[in-house]
């Protein structure tokens, strides 16, 4: 056994032992006692993606427990994934260490130790191996407190912004192999009942995007309904067209006339055949050799439409390379005019899809002032090909 293994076997244990609330303040204290760190801190994403967030919390009140990310080295280090060291001026011989804590693509925030001296090339191993644990066991911890959901919040949600976050995958962002999916949701100021969700299984990758009519909790209510519909069929390994209809049947019988619109994709990872259904959805976009276009598919009514038909199941044209882009009509309301959508997916294509989304998503703010009419969601799923292999950018190239 390595002395990495011993050290991330050291960690597992140690967290083993601890309170879900103390797992990330107990890897600290080993990593610092290993590394002779006089600092170890763990940084959490926020749920938009632009800012970290201390955990455990320091005791400075909230302003002193985050680090806005544009512009700096740690938006650097989340960008690259990419392990950064830099002499800190004016100490002894310090060094900063940054290194990204990541889980199957899932940028869940950063490590960042203060070293009495720069790491050797087997204490960095050492340091991207404890990094990687840490990813694991904060996705694990998470289930059993809500510290890590309440301290990436600046400003306490709504209800109904409580319900919508709730219906969200537990990791935005997840690499495959054959693919990598990410999605991101910017909720207007009174949600207006935007869900996303996406799930592997051994032959296929499910992805939705729904967007249910109105808004506050009845919003959230109707999303709720229509998820919950799609997941209860997919998890029962029901053909796409049965889970439409679902939901469909779910919102008709319960949502009270209300409608939901949605697109469904299927993509099998053997062969890269892919099916949707378009329910009354904007139509997914398609980068392909750096050009977007347009894919126009069939459409048919909302979930919950006075009708009795059935959802037409169409294949769509899928190479690897390519990047598919699904979105809800908040991403194109009257006073989004000056975001070109075609532009900016075509300018952000050799982004990671995790950054891909988040760019969009800062460009929309900064074409909206901050005044979302509606919400805004997207999804975007690099397909990489059946027979790729592919990973996420390794960290172990120091960055100064």
């Amino acid at each position: 056994m390595t002395e990495q293994d011993l050290l991330v076997e050291r960690l597992l244990a140690a967290v083993e032992q601890a309170p879900p609330v103390d797992s990330v303040a107990v890897v600290a204290r080993i990593l610092a006692d290993q590394m002779g760190a006089r600092q170890a801190r763990f940084l959490i994403t926020d749920f938009h993606g632009d800012a970290l967030w201390q955990l455990p919390p320091v005791t400075t009140g909230p302003e002193g427990n985050r680090i806005d990310l544009p512009g700096t080295v740690y938006d650097k280090v989340l960008r690259s994934q990419q392990l950064y060291l830099a002499d800190i001026s004016g100490s002894a011989g310090e060094c900063r260490v940054l290194v990204p804590v990541t889980a199957r693509g899932d940028a869940v925030g950063l490590l960042e130790l203060i070293t009495a001296g720069r790491p050797s090339p087997r204490q960095q191993q050492q340091i991207m191996g404890a990094a990687h644990a840490l990813a694991y066991v904060v996705t694990s911890n998470r289930r059993f407190t809500d510290l890590y959901e309440s301290v990436r919040r600046s400003i306490p949600p709504t209800l109904a912004a409580e319900i919508q976050q709730n219906l969200l995958p537990d990791a935005l962002s997840c690499h495959t192999g054959q693919a990598t999916i990410a999605g991101a949701l910017e909720p207007a100021h009174d949600i207006s009942g935007d869900t996303l969700d996406y799930s592997l299984d051994e032959k296929s990758l499910h992805v939705s995007l729904t967007d249910a009519m109105g808004h506050h909790v009845h919003a959230a209510l109707l999303a709720t309904l229509t998820v919950s519909a799609l997941r209860n069929t997919r998890r029962a390994h029901a053909p796409l067209a049965e889970q439409a209809r679902a939901a469909h049947q779910a919102v008709c019988d319960y949502g009270q006339d209300a409608t939901v619109t949605g697109q469904l994709l299927t993509i099998e990872l053997s062969s890269g055949r892919a099916h949707f259904i378009n329910a009354g959805h904007p139509w997914p976009l398609r980068l392909r050799a750096g050009q977007v276009s347009e894919i126009e598919p069939e459409v048919d009514l909302p979930f919950g439409a006075p009708w009795d038909g059935a959802y037409r199941v169409q294949e769509l044209d899928l190479a690897p390379g390519d990047r598919l882009v699904l979105l809800t009509d908040g991403m194109l309301e009257r006073n989004t005019t000056t975001l070109d959508l075609p532009a900016c997916i075509e300018a952000g294509a050799g982004l990671h899809p995790r950054e891909a989304v988040c760019s969009l998503m800062r460009a929309l703010r900064e074409a909206t002032g901050g005044n979302l009419l509606d919400d805004a969601t997207v999804i975007c799923v690099d397909w990489h090909g059946p027979s790729s292999r592919q990973h996420t950018p390794d960290t172990g190239v120091p960055r100064s």
